[in-house]
């Protein structure tokens, strides 16, 4: 992931701690380094880390897309970014929308193998949960290639409307910056099994959190990193 510095008086400092990690110039213990405090501001609470960079989550209606767009919460697995989304999303107002995905064996011969209960349980990387929450006025990530270059993997929108069949979403990046959108239920099928399976669902997931590799070519101002778990 990239760095890009702007302006600020200790840019050149901030450069030099990440050129001398990389380089191994700092010095370690067990593997591990101290972060000083031109890193950033260091907090030892989660929800210290929240409100730093979304304060006011209760006013996230009132917010402008460009507040939204440039901050998120960065970890290093996707059990803690859903864990970090749900806690965020508990004190976003308005009511929550609960989509299931729709689960099946492709092959009808397995299906007395794989029951839909152990299909629902499935989180393969890069699919949407079975069990999909969601509100108005959130940032979302698109998981798919849906219609590029203006719908692609990894573009950030803001959910509009939740309906049955499809969610309204004004897209936040991308050269489609600004355009409404509307987005339908996908079949995806991964490939991470012994056996062949068909998710039916949305092909997004809310993005107040995300994982530090699903960052790659984002661009933000106001990061928060958490190192409950080391990244490598």
């Amino acid at each position: 992931m990239r760095v890009h510095l702007r302006g600020d008086v200790s840019s050149g400092e901030f450069a030099k701690t990440l050129l001398n990690i990389g380089e191994g110039k700092i010095l370690e213990k067990d593997g591990e380094i101290e972060i000083t405090s031109n890193m950033g501001i260091l907090l030892t609470e989660l929800d210290d880390l929240i409100l730093h960079v979304f304060p006011d989550l209760s006013m996230i209606h009132q917010k402008s897309p460009e507040w939204l767009c440039e901050r998120a919460i960065l970890t290093s697995k996707n059990d803690n970014a859903l864990s970090i989304n749900e806690s965020m999303l508990a004190e976003v107002p308005g009511e929550e929308v609960i989509y299931e995905s729709i689960d099946s064996v492709l092959a009808e011969e397995e299906a007395t193998n794989y029951p839909v209960e152990f299909l629902n349980s499935l989180n393969p990387p890069g699919l949407p949960h079975h069990r999909l929450i969601l509100k108005v006025g959130i940032p979302i990530m698109l998981l798919r290639n849906l219609n590029a270059p203006t719908l692609c993997n990894g573009t950030r929108l803001r959910v509009s409307s939740l309906e049955r069949n499809v969610i309204g979403a004004t897209v936040l990046t991308g050269c489609a910056s600004g355009q409404h959108v509307l987005i339908p239920r996908i079949p995806l099928i991964p490939s991470d099994y012994p056996f062949d399976f068909k998710r039916l669902q949305f092909p997004v997931k809310c993005c107040l959190a995300m994982t530090i590799n699903k960052a790659q070519g984002q661009s933000f101002k106001i990061a928060g990193v958490d190192l409950r778990d080391p990244c490598f």
